[in-house]
């Protein structure tokens, strides 16, 4: 697996913009400053409603491997992997988040489902966002606070892969066709490492 060598950039350097097959995606390693990312991160530990998810799978409940919640717009509800999201109201934080990264993403997002991973055995599976509720070429914007992860891209026809480290503070926007051609996971790790929060702000049709 490929390791793009994304790091070299600072604060102040232009975006990260890159073409794949099928896709694109811009990188910004560094979108807030530590001082902001640390205050965003302990507000949503604090604040947000967290739930623990569970889905059927062969007649057995299974709790996801991480902790969920689903803000936004009140009529935009989310469904997938069997079960359905109603949203809560947006508070302050995610409001300010939203409106931090609207301008890179180029579009304003009305939802947000937000990941929470509380050591390096929460993960998330091989999946794409591209669910009938978020319509042709949805541009999705992940924001990342707390520990630091891999996050890796598979192309569904090739087999082509990528992997980024998503730091604290990163924003990573997809675009284009990315989530019809690319699938992406957070996978576990064996390394003692502490909680990760991440939001993956959403135009909910």
């Amino acid at each position: 697996m490929d390791q793009l060598d994304l790091f070299g950039n600072s604060e102040s350097e232009p975006q990260n913009y890159f073409e794949v097959q099928n896709g694109e995606y811009v990188h910004f390693p560094n979108f807030f400053n530590k001082k902001q990312a640390d205050n965003y991160f302990q507000a949503l530990l604090n604040k947000i409603e967290w739930k623990q998810e569970s889905m059927n799978i062969y007649g057995k409940q299974i709790n996801f491997p991480r902790l969920t919640a689903w803000y936004g717009d009140n009529d935009k509800p989310y469904s997938f992997s069997g079960i359905t999201l109603n949203p809560h109201p947006w508070n302050k934080e995610l409001l300010e988040i939203k409106e931090n990264i609207e301008p890179e993403a180029g579009t304003e997002f009305n939802s947000v489902l937000l990941n929470r991973y509380r050591d390096g055995n929460d993960s998330i599976s091989w999946h794409t966002d591209a669910e009938k509720e978020l319509g042709q070429n949805p541009i999705i914007a992940s924001v990342n606070f707390g520990a630091e992860r891999k996050f890796q891209l598979k192309h569904m026809e090739t087999g082509e892969k990528v992997e980024l480290i998503l730091k604290h503070g990163s924003l990573l926007v997809m675009k284009g066709e990315l989530q019809h051609f690319w699938k992406h996971q957070v996978p576990k790790t064996k390394k003692k490492i502490s909680e990760r929060i991440n939001l993956t702000f959403r135009v909910i049709k």
